[in-house]
C-alpha cells in the first residue's frame, strides 16, 4: 500500500487512489513486480518471468523480478523503464519515463559475469526522464537527484544532483 501512497504523494494531478488504482500502469507494473518476485524469491521457475512480461506488455515498464525495490515506490509516465534482475532500489524512490538501470556489456567474447550487474538506487532519490544508470559497481546516493538524460556508470555521493546542461539550439534561415 506504501506504493499507492507514494504514487498519490508525487502526482499532483492524481484525483484520488482509486484513480490510481485502477488507472495507472506504473502501480500496475509494480504491483505485478511484487507478486512476481515473492514467487521469484521461493525459486518458482518461469512464472515470476511471465508475470512481469505480461506487465510488461501492458505497460512498457519492464521489471525484472529478481530486482530488489523498497517501499514507497513512485513510477511517473514510466513507458520505457528497464529495472534490471541485479538492480537494488532503496525506499521513497521516484523514476520518470525512459529510466534504465541497467548493465554494462560484457566485452566480445565474454559471457555476462555472475554478480551484480545492475545498479544500487538508495534512498531518497529521483530519476528524471531518459537517465541511464548502468553497472553493478554504481550506486546512487541518498537524497540525490539524477536530471533527464544523463548517462551513469560510475556513483553518486549523497544529496548530489547529476545534470546534463542544455544543449545549444540554433536556428538558420531556410532561405
Amino acid at each position: 500500500m506504501t506504493d499507492i501512497e507514494a504514487t498519490f504523494d508525487g502526482d499532483p494531478a492524481a484525483a484520488d487512489k482509486e484513480e490510481i488504482i485502477f488507472a495507472y500502469p506504473g502501480l500496475f507494473a509494480i504491483f505485478v513486480y511484487r507478486i512476481a518476485h515473492e514467487l521469484y524469491l521461493r525459486q518458482i521457475p518461469m512464472i515470476p518471468r511471465m508475470m512481469t512480461e505480461y506487465a510488461h506488455s501492458r505497460t512498457g515498464i519492464d521489471i525484472h523480478p529478481g530486482a530488489q525495490i523498497g517501499p514507497w515506490f513512485f513510477i511517473d509516465h514510466g513507458t520505457g523503464i528497464v529495472i534490471g534482475e541485479t538492480t537494488v532500489i532503496g525506499s521513497h524512490v521516484k523514476l520518470y519515463q525512459g529510466v534504465t538501470l541497467g548493465a554494462l556489456s560484457p566485452r566480445a567474447g565474454h559471457a555476462s559475469l555472475p554478480g551484480k550487474r545492475h545498479p544500487t538506487v538508495c534512498d531518497y532519490v529521483t530519476i528524471y526522464s531518459g537517465a541511464s544508470i548502468l553497472g553493478g559497481e554504481t550506486v546512487i546516493g541518498e537524497h540525490s537527484v539524477v536530471g533527464g538524460n544523463a548517462f551513469l556508470t560510475g556513483s553518486v555521493a549523497d544529496n548530489t544532483r547529476v545534470v546534463i546542461s542544455a544543449p545549444e539550439t540554433v536556428f538558420k534561415n531556410a532561405h
